[in-house]
């Protein structure tokens, strides 16, 4: 224990309110943090932690209650304020600028100046290299923000925070795209934040990562506040029932278990220098995972087989038949669908409605002789809506207002309606609560009982386990192994996905062949 534990809070939210459209996102909501303190904050997606955030950092403004920081009422009308009073809020959603540099970001609005109000480019280099090296990342102050992996574009938005000598740090899913790798480094820093003084808001769906880092927990639930209990005291199913209402196991048992013939097969599929002789097979029926360290090449196996890519050798079957597929339009006439893992830029259109974003990959089938059929658009939305209990005010409403499980459910729809024979999700539940994650997890087998042959690339352990028939390990841009789905342990999957894995060992279904 430090000594910045004290009773009385350096932070307190008291009785906020906030209003949108249609929606009380926050309902006379408290929650207070102490010097020196992580303070977890949960909730399901759409239950007001990222809202509540936004408010304290200036970028909403509330409609009601109080910010008390060092025990005075301060009113954010801008980020810049709330930056300046020591708040700083690491985003879910990275907003940095594509085409500036890595340094250039990290000191966004405040720029090392010299003489003639210049940009003093050798100490700006010079300061961000020194973050980057605290936060041990492998890449140049020089190098552009738009060429970085969306775990190194995390890392810079949190190397913004460690410019300032802030009071309070939020962390708004800070590990949602971060490596095994980097997760002790952020850790880490968050330590050295505390033994500073500095006060941690940490919002995560990752109940591991709550035990390890909190000393107290508050459950926001459906835009009210809902408890606070101190960690030591309590256990991830006591958290789980005050975030949903109930307690979460994950059903083994429900996964399918008959599969038809291939649907999918993959031979020797290579792209040279980001994969090589990648093989496997995906039945009728069947969810196989993928599973793998970010940068082993899983997503980029996904956008060969979609299209995005050109592979250099090995060929893609899809129900038998050799298929060369050189873009996503030819992919989905081929029946293959790809669900993103960046929802946000990859997924979605973020300022049009919900109706149009559910019929985006489907244009012909709601449309005639060049004209929207605003009838069958709404149908169509209404159908998918209702079978994923997508919660929503109405179709009209954008859909970059929407909690992140219902923006998922979206992209899903999207897909779905497209009628695929192949489903590809990328990180289906990255960034996403408990109790959507498993509304997900169910869907997925249920398409799957339904004849899709499904395909989860996934870097979460459990999740793999949870709904995977078979699992295809990859490391270094190759595969290393094939799994059980289960009857695979833990330890065999560590050792497959982190290159230790030795043929012949006992433990898998068989090696993948090449």
């Amino acid at each position: 224990m430090n000594a910045f534990d004290l009773k009385s809070p350096i932070l307190s939210l008291v009785e906020i309110t906030k209003k949108f459209p249609g929606v009380i996102a926050l309902n006379k909501v408290n929650f207070d943090v102490r010097a020196g303190e992580v303070h977890a904050l949960l909730g399901e997606n759409g239950a007001g932690k990222s809202t509540l955030m936004k408010v304290l950092a200036g970028k909403h403004q509330p409609n009601g209650g109080k910010i008390i920081l060092g025990g005075e009422e301060q009113v954010f009308e801008n980020p810049k304020q709330a930056k300046k009073s020591g708040i700083v809020l690491i985003h879910q959603e990275q907003s940095l600028v594509p085409g500036l540099s890595v340094a250039e970001n990290i000191f966004l609005g405040s720029l090392p100046k010299k003489w003639g109000n210049r940009v003093d480019w050798k100490t700006l280099h010079a300061e961000s290299t020194k973050i980057l090296q605290r936060l041990k990342c492998s890449f140049s102050s020089r190098d552009l923000v738009s060429g970085l992996s969306i775990a190194k574009k995390q890392m810079v938005e949190i190397a913004r925070a460690l410019v300032f000598t802030p009071k309070v740090v939020v962390f708004d899913e800070p590990t949602a795209s971060l490596t095994d790798h980097e997760k002790p480094v952020l850790y880490d820093i968050i330590n050295t934040l505390r033994e500073q003084g500095v006060a941690i808001v940490y919002i995560s769906h990752r109940m591991d990562e709550i035990f390890h880092l909190s000393q107290r927990i508050s459950v926001l639930r459906d835009g009210e506040y809902n408890g606070t209990l101190d960690t030591v005291d309590t256990n991830e199913d006591e958290v789980t029932r005050l975030m949903i209402g109930r307690s979460l196991e994950l059903d083994h048992a429900s996964k399918p278990k008959e599969f038809g013939e291939n649907m999918l097969e993959v031979r020797h599929l290579t792209v040279d220098g980001v994969f090589e002789d990648v093989s496997f097979h995906v039945r009728k029926g069947e969810i196989v995972g993928m599973y793998g360290l970010v940068g082993a090449g899983r997503s980029e196996v996904a956008e060969t087989l979609f299209g995005l890519r050109r592979p250099s050798a090995g060929d893609i079957l899809l129900e038998g038949k050799v298929e060369h597929i050189t873009s996503s339009h030819e992919a989905v006439a081929r029946g293959i669908a790809l669900v993103p893992e960046d929802r946000k830029d990859q997924g979605l259109i973020l300022g049009m409605n919900c109706r149009d974003n559910m019929t985006l990959a489907g244009l012909r089938t709601v449309s005639s002789m060049g004209f929207m059929r605003a009838g069958t658009e709404k149908a169509v939305y209404d159908k998918y809506q209702q079978a994923m209990k997508i919660k929503t005010p109405g179709w009209r409403q954008k859909v970059g207002n929407l909690s992140g499980g219902n923006q998922q459910k979206i992209v899903i729809g999207k897909w779905l309606h497209t009628h695929p024979k192949l489903l590809i999700l990328d990180e289906p539940t990255r960034g996403i609560d408990v109790g959507s994650k498993a509304e997900i997890h169910a869907l997925i087998k249920e398409l799957a009982r339904s004849g899709y042959a499904v395909l989860v690339i996934s870097s979460d352990m459990p999740e793999v386990l949870g709904v995977s028939n078979r699992i295809i390990a990859m490391y270094d841009g190759k595969v290393t192994a094939e799994f059980d789905g289960d009857s695979v342990t833990e330890d065999a999957l560590v050792q497959a996905i982190t290159g230790q894995y030795v043929s012949g060992s006992s433990e898998p279904e068989h090696q993948a062949t090449a």
